[in-house]
């Protein structure tokens, strides 16, 4: 699908614009083994990456809303102590955003991470400038996905038809779907595999950011 008409790009945050899951997962693997979970019931900590806490892990380790709510909690107070080590911005970032930006295109993030945790890590990253708008989520019970993607389109004063989507985990090309737009599916952040953003039926996948920067710009 050619998405190079499409002037508003919406960035998911987590394994799209910053290398996030080594933190995640080891700050995570930290916070559940000090709660009881045992080692060889931790499986793979990757798929905490992608759906919003504390939902992720309800989903993943089968936990009730409420040891997930509380397993969120002291998961936050101990991922808040990093810093930019914990959320380092993939090599090349900065580039196209700059690039996107100069081919006249309006660049916004929409997570479901929360809304001061994503403002602070693309400020540590020096990036903050480089987006038009940044949504993250504000609560952690009604906030959506879909939710994040509409606000932040609205807010550039645009409308869906103008939009594409770009993100690393079937949760974003979902949600992208359910708004009315096409994602592009990104590889490099290695927490999904090509098969799983085929079968989400992303418009695109692209494994490098030269790649990423051709379907979006053509160039």
């Amino acid at each position: 699908m050619d998405v190079t008409d499409r002037r508003v790009i919406v960035f998911d945050w987590d394994g799209t614009v910053a290398d996030t899951m080594p933190g995640i997962t080891s700050v995570a693997r930290e916070v559940l083994l000090g709660w009881g979970m045992p080692e060889d019931g931790l499986g793979d900590l990757s798929r905490l990456v992608g759906p919003p806490f504390p939902q992720a892990y309800s989903m993943v380790y089968g936990l009730s809303d409420e040891d997930a709510a509380e397993v969120t909690r002291r998961y936050r107070m101990r991922y808040e102590q990093g810093g930019v080590r914990e959320w380092p911005i993939f090599p090349g970032i900065p580039a196209l955003l700059d690039d996107l930006r100069g081919a006249g295109k309006l660049v916004a993030v929409a997570s479901s991470k929360r809304h001061k945790l994503v403002i602070r890590q693309a400020g540590d990253n020096d990036i903050l400038d480089a987006f038009d708008v940044i949504v993250g989520k504000t609560n952690d019970d009604t906030a959506t996905k879909e939710g994040a993607i509409i606000q932040a389109i609205e807010l550039l004063g645009a409308h869906v038809g103008d939009a594409v989507m770009v993100g690393d985990r079937y949760f974003d090309v979902e949600a992208a779907a359910n708004v009315g737009i096409p994602c592009v599916g990104v590889l490099w952040g290695k927490t999904a595999s090509r098969e799983e953003l085929e079968e989400a039926g992303a418009a695109a996948i692209a494994e490098t950011l030269d790649e990423l920067r051709c379907i979006l710009i053509g160039a």
